[in-house]
């Protein structure tokens, strides 16, 4: 392939440089495009466009490849830990157990929040939706911790990294004892860091509370999983604000804020509603000649991806974790019966194989995590606990990049051309 490309427009012909990664697409870089030609590129959705460089995640939806640092994601699922994971996003590594030690005991000892948080919480109605408490909650960390807050300075990048992915699963319980009118619970350090806020989420002062291990582990992968997706749009939503110089609390903020929303991390929450309509395992074939019907406005959620036209690698992790998780609780229910038969009926129907309608990640952690307890409502909660170390790493990669420019999209103008202010009583 040439090292160039070239573009003709009205009355000239010009070239841009053709760059390569380390793996994936060629880019073409068009920085100068308009200086150039006076035009810009048009692509609703930035679905053609590389908005940055990037060494933490590589995605190849054709096929259905998800790499962290290089590392493939069954891999780490199967055999890491979130913490591991990380420290691998953070620091481009996987750490020696000294490292990986270090690193965890930083973690632990700063789970804890700031005690007139908890006042803060008391600001909220008691049926808030646990995002809209994370997204206040995160967003005024900054009037607590001002120093971590100077983004010109690697350590205090590297504090403000570590305090959010230590307290935001404190935060996260915190919202759901809030809701359910339970007293908080403070961090308990000789806990695992995920085994930790399973106490601190379902467990009450009264009795001590005891972590399964196979929910810990099913609810770390499902951490893993979520841990980074390239520049999707709550990360995009986190590089964009802090192109400003925005400081990280207030980043990962409008990140939570992104995620919220339905197409992106409330995706979970509309799958397992999906399984409660259907109801019973009978109903599915009614369900999925809906989904082929043109004419019917039903869509299995849960099935088919943004970027993956393969099969979610993320998801043949979560098929396995389903089924210890349901035995390991004696899940006995028919929304979860009508899931695991879901799936097995439209992995085997040539329509949906045809369309690459394959169960995502989505698909799976809904159901994972309504076995385990938690309410609808805190799904997308748990989605941005995860995501908050991918979101951290890619702030510090673009803060650290000396190329970095605040962040300034271009539009096709469609409204009216220019014309005269017309008074009031002459309208």
């Amino acid at each position: 392939m040439s090292d160039t490309a070239k573009l003709q427009v009205p009355g000239k012909d010009v070239e841009y440089p053709v760059l390569s990664g380390s793996v994936g697409p060629d880019v073409i870089d068009i920085r100068k495009l308009y200086g150039q030609t006076g035009m810009f590129t048009y692509d609703p959705g930035f679905t053609s466009t590389a908005s940055c460089e990037s060494g933490l995640t590589y995605i190849d939806g054709d096929e259905g490849v998800l790499l962290h640092r290089g590392y493939p994601i069954g891999q780490l699922a199967e055999h890491s830990s979130f913490m591991e994971v990380s420290y691998l996003l953070l620091n481009g590594e996987l750490p020696s157990q000294d490292e990986l030690d270090k690193f965890s005991h930083t973690i632990t000892r700063h789970t804890m929040l700031h005690e007139q948080l908890a006042t803060f919480y008391r600001g909220f109605r008691r049926d808030a939706h646990p995002m809209a408490v994370m997204c206040g909650v995160v967003g005024a960390l900054s009037a607590f911790y001002h120093d971590s807050t100077d983004i010109t300075d690697p350590q205090q990048r590297m504090i403000a990294s570590h305090r959010l992915i230590a307290k935001m699963p404190t935060i996260a319980a915190m919202a759901y004892k809030y809701s359910v009118g339970q007293p908080f619970l403070y961090p308990q350090n000789d806990l695992s860091y995920t085994g930790n806020f399973l106490r601190m989420t379902f467990g009450v002062p009264a009795e001590p509370y005891e972590v399964n291990p196979v929910v810990e582990k099913a609810l770390d992968r499902i951490f893993i999983l979520h841990a980074d997706h390239e520049q999707n749009a709550s990360t995009s939503t986190v590089r964009l604000a802090g192109s400003s110089g925005a400081n990280p609390f207030a980043c990962i903020a409008a990140g939570i804020a992104c995620l919220w929303g339905p197409a992106h991390g409330g995706a979970n929450e509309a799958a397992l509603n999906m399984l409660r309509e259907i109801g019973r395992p009978e109903r599915i074939p009614e369900y999925i000649a809906r989904a082929k019907d043109k004419n019917d406005p039903f869509r299995l959620m849960g099935f088919g991806h943004r970027v993956y036209k393969n099969y979610d690698p993320r998801a043949t992790v979560m098929q396995k974790t389903v089924r210890e998780v349901f035995d390991a609780l004696k899940v006995n229910d028919p929304v979860f019966e009508v899931a695991l038969q879901l799936e097995e009926m439209a992995l085997n129907d040539p329509y949906f194989i045809e369309k690459k309608l394959f169960p995502n990640v989505d698909f799976y952690s809904g159901v994972i995590l309504s076995a385990i307890g938690f309410p609808t409502t805190m799904f997308t909660a748990l989605f941005a606990l995860a995501r908050t170390v991918g979101w951290v790493a890619q702030w510090n990669e673009m803060i650290s990049d000396p190329e970095q420019k605040i962040g300034r999209p271009r539009q096709l103008y469609t409204g009216p051309v220019q014309r005269d202010y017309v008074p009031v009583g002459q309208r």
